[in-house]
């Protein structure tokens, strides 16, 4: 007989080997019909969350897709990247970032099914679009058309993914998770500028897609023309008026946008909970049955994988899930209550064919889901029918609340808001009510010659104390040469093309000539009083201008003109010209063609004689940087590398190489560092690629103050940061550090002070909860004992708080009776229950996460009849270690 231990070996093992043939769930079909995917015989009402695995670590993946089905998620979807899997042609990878298939099985192994966007275009502003540069010199190819030498390659890598996931039984009818494949990506908005080609080229990919065998559905997202046995799918900020090509298919909704994507130099966007709350019921209520967040978590662009032109690093996309991993609240609070209700409905949802639609007013209107069922499939103790019914009553007017009768009751619909009710009758959740928690995160600078204090002396003003302090005290440096800087380069006449030189083996590629200055010209200068000039008739990204040795100027922007005053000096003037990529272009019609570098003529002009072209000059191409090549950014390659101190008040210098050692931050909260202090660069810690830095200011203007949720959202409506770099913090994952002597190297283009570099732990510092009695109850109250039959006797509502894993509850504030003010900004207001913060301090303080209920019982007694309370409550997170500690002194 087995001891418990021998049987829980015995169980792992059981556990292991089923995840490792991946027997995720017993295998089931997937089909469709026109109202839904049909799973394993059964319509379904699906949310997925979007998340690119190669945009966090392996050791990321398990909480990302654990807080994903916390917040209600059945689905996770991502593309497959192409150029991270073969960066060189026939040369696969599929390790670390871009383990797909560790990625998929754990995705099965949380019990949630995966969409597959193989593409293999991907947009997703990526590098390229996802495509390898090698493709571009495929000789005749012509990127997704009717190509011969595109279509070739395109099947070839289709294949081999659907093959290698067949091969590890990941497709639902095998136990796997896998319930849907994507080919192409958003064609439909280039399609036309292809022509017949590009009419021929769907048709292809659909039937060549079908051909592989897969097993399971495919779909063709914003893809009008897709044939009938592939899905079409919408992509927007609202997709509720979306209907595929067919009305033999399902309304799916494979991009939901719930933020957007940022460029350096640029705003941040921000899409409030309540509009994307709103766009979602409206999905559902209207038809919809698939919906996926886009993304549900973002990401980082880690190492020089971000798009262009010119996306930043952090891909946060104002996600539910942020960019290091925490919850955004109350965006992913908000949405996990809308799914609880939107899941209470399904019954309803998947039993018709399509609602009853009732007008209700003149910018009001509900949809009904209602249908008798027999009670043989409620019970197997009752006979007859029963009926099942949920609503979705709508107000689409953007300024005014409505009050509509609907089934002889009277509800009250804010405006640009939707109701879920259930059972037809009672209100379960309103998209523009927000009961979750508001979460205020903030980057703490880790002090390494001094502990934290916790003082907790003033139960109302409970503070953390943090001495600011610097990465290090001591880094040394290596200039980088100027131009060419080794025999692995080639002369030609003319000016080339950037990738067609580089191959995007790097963002750096040195144009190096040699110039003549005569006396003449010089004595003309200054006669006139004038200098010379360099231009350069369009350029894309950046430039470095250097004339013998010195940096004389600098541009970007995409495919600008350039034109730079220099210095030149009687004789021969080397002029070295540092053209920089900052993410290849990734969309557009025949974006393959945009290419990168110099385009045009280069000129001096103000000459004796006139302009000198350069264009035929005979020019020198050095690919990338010396440091690069020999890799100084990784704990091998530095050792050598002739690093000497950097002296504290060193002038900033240009092209430099910088690099330090330091200490991890206690704890397990994300790091950050914070690069306010640089200009552009990269950087690695301990010989991983953070990713590109660069602190280019916003606009001054274009922000709100306030942020209106309703009416229509565009990715200019509710933006911050205005005036301030876009990006200063860069995330540094857990699992790239050790305790210490982490080794971190900096690469520096423009100038910046790496002794002003910090490091960052980033955690939730402050949470908020407002919670009325008019708000509804909590989802969870609602109870489904028969299927398809819902119900809730207690409507209390109540106040969830929750700090982060490793973090505790410490009160500053809480007030039950009409507070005033907003999160970090609450007062009492004229009625107050005197009781309010010792009854909250009882329930929360210290714990990870509570509950309250909103009722005047829980706080002694009604402190102002005839009103409307609300309780207001303001807290702070803290480390537990930090609070254990303090409790041992």
């Amino acid at each position: 007989m087995f001891g418990f231990h021998s049987q829980l070996q015995w169980l792992v093992l059981i556990i292991q080997t089923s995840i490792i043939a991946g027997q995720f769930f017993r295998p089931f079909n997937v089909t469709y019909d026109h109202r839904a995917l049909i799973i394993d015989g059964n319509r379904r009402m699906l949310i997925s969350a979007g998340i690119h695995y190669p945009r966090a670590t392996p050791e990321m993946w398990p909480d990302l897709i654990a807080k994903s089905k916390e917040g209600g998620a059945d689905v996770i979807q991502t593309y497959v990247f192409w150029n991270a899997h073969e960066p060189v042609r026939g040369q696969f990878n599929f390790e670390g970032r871009y383990d797909l298939i560790k990625f998929l099985k754990l995705v099965g192994s949380y019990g949630l099914y995966l969409h597959l966007r193989i593409g293999p275009y991907v947009c997703a502003e990526w590098n390229f679009g996802g495509f390898p540069v090698w493709l571009r010199d495929v000789p005749g190819i012509e990127f997704r058309t009717n190509n011969a030498p595109f279509k070739d390659e395109m099947q070839r890598f289709v294949t081999k993914i659907v093959d290698m996931v067949r091969a590890e039984m990941l497709f639902s009818w095998q136990g796997g998770p896998i319930i849907m494949l994507q080919i192409e990506n958003e064609y439909g908005d280039v399609e036309k500028a292809y022509g017949q080609g590009g009419k021929d080229y769907v048709k292809w990919a659909a039937s060549m897609a079908v051909s592989l065998s897969a097993g399971v559905p495919w779909i063709m997202c914003k893809q009008p023309d897709a044939p009938e046995f592939v899905i079409d799918a919408c992509n927007g900020y609202y997709c509720d008026g979306f209907r595929p090509n067919s009305n033999k298919k399902p309304i799916l909704w494979t991009e939901d946008w719930d933020g957007w994507y940022t460029s350096w130099g640029g705003r941040i966007p921000h899409r409030p909970a309540e509009d994307l709350a709103f766009a979602v019921a409206r999905f559902f209520q209207r038809g919809g049955s698939f919906q996926n967040y886009y993304m549900y978590f973002g990401g980082t662009n880690f190492g020089r994988t971000s798009g262009g032109p010119m996306y930043i690093t952090s891909y946060d996309y104002d996600a539910p899930i942020d960019e290091y991993g925490l919850f955004s609240q109350p965006k992913w609070g908000h949405l996990k209550d809308l799914h609880s209700a939107i899941k209470l409905s399904e019954p309803a949802l998947i039993a018709v064919a399509s609602p009853q639609y009732l007008k209700l007013g003149p910018k009001q209107e509900a949809h009904i889901y209602s249908k008798k069922v027999s009670r043989r499939r409620l019970s197997s103790s009752h006979s007859g029918d029963e009926s099942i019914c949920s609503a979705f009553l709508a107000n689409i007017d953007e300024h005014k609340a409505a009050s509509v009768a609907f089934r002889g009751q009277n509800y009250t619909l804010p405006p640009w808001s939707v109701s879920i009710l259930p059972d037809c009758r009672t209100v379960a959740f309103n998209t523009a009510k927000v009961v979750a928690q508001t979460s205020v995160k903030k980057m703490r600078e880790v002090a390494f010659d001094g502990p934290w204090v916790l003082d907790i002396s003033v139960p109302q003003n409970v503070m953390l104390h943090d001495k600011i302090s610097f990465i290090s005290k001591n880094w040394t440096t290596i200039d980088e040469p100027v131009g060419v800087w080794s025999e692995d380069n080639f002369t030609v006449k003319g000016i080339l093309e950037h990738l067609n030189v580089t191959k995007d083996s790097s963002d750096y590629l040195w144009y190096f000539t040699r110039i003549y200055i005569s006396n003449e010209d010089t004595l003309f200068w200054k006669k006139h009083g004038v200098n010379p000039t360099l231009t350069i008739d369009r350029m894309r990204d950046v430039i470095r201008i250097f004339v013998n040795g010195q940096i004389a100027g600098s541009a970007f922007g995409h495919w600008v003109r350039v034109v730079q005053p220099i210095q030149l000096v009687q004789g021969y003037n080397d002029l070295a010209l540092l053209s920089i990529t900052v993410g290849l272009q990734n969309s557009g019609a025949f974006f393959e063609k945009d290419g990168a570098g110099i385009r045009g003529r280069i000129k001096i002009t103000g000459l004796n004689n006139g302009d000198m072209d350069l264009s035929e000059f005979p020019w020198t191409y050095q690919v990338g940087l010396k440091g690069e090549s020999q890799k100084i950014y990784t704990v091998e390659g530095n050792a050598n590398a002739g690093w000497t101190n950097l002296a504290f008040d060193a002038v900033p210098s240009t092209l430099s190489w910088y690099k330090t050692y330091f200490n991890a931050p206690d704890g397990m909260d994300p790091v950050a560092l914070n690069f306010r202090s640089m200009g552009k660069g990269q950087a690695w810690v301990n010989g991983n690629d953070m990713g590109r830095y660069w602190t280019l200011d916003a606009p001054e203007h274009g922000c709100q103050r306030t942020c209106d949720y309703r009416g229509p959202y565009n990715s200019n409506k509710c933006t911050t940061n205005c005036g301030k770099p876009t990006q200063i913090w860069y995330h540094i994952p857990q699992s790239w550090l050790q305790a210490s002597n982490n080794l971190l190297v900096v690469f520096e283009e423009a100038g910046g002070n790496p002794f002003e570099i910090s490091i960052n732990s980033y955690s939730t510092h402050t949470i908020c909860g407002q919670v009325s009695e008019s708000h509804h109850p909590p989802l969870w109250k609602w109870s489904s004992p028969y299927y398809g039959k819902v119900f809730i006797n207690d409507t209390t509502p109540e106040m969830h708080l929750q700090c982060a894993s490793g973090h505790v509850i410490l009160i500053e504030f809480a007030s039950f009776g009409t507070p005033e003010g907003g999160c970090q900004n609450y007062v009492r207001g004229n009625c107050h229950a005197p009781n309010s913060f010792d009854v909250v301090s009882g329930i929360c303080q210290g714990r990870e996460e509570c509950s309250i209920e909103i009722s005047n019982h829980k706080f002694g007694g009604d402190p102002c009849r005839g009103v409307v309370k609300t309780l207001a409550v303001e807290a702070k997170c803290v480390p537990s270690w930090l609070v254990e500690s303090y409790a041992m002194k």
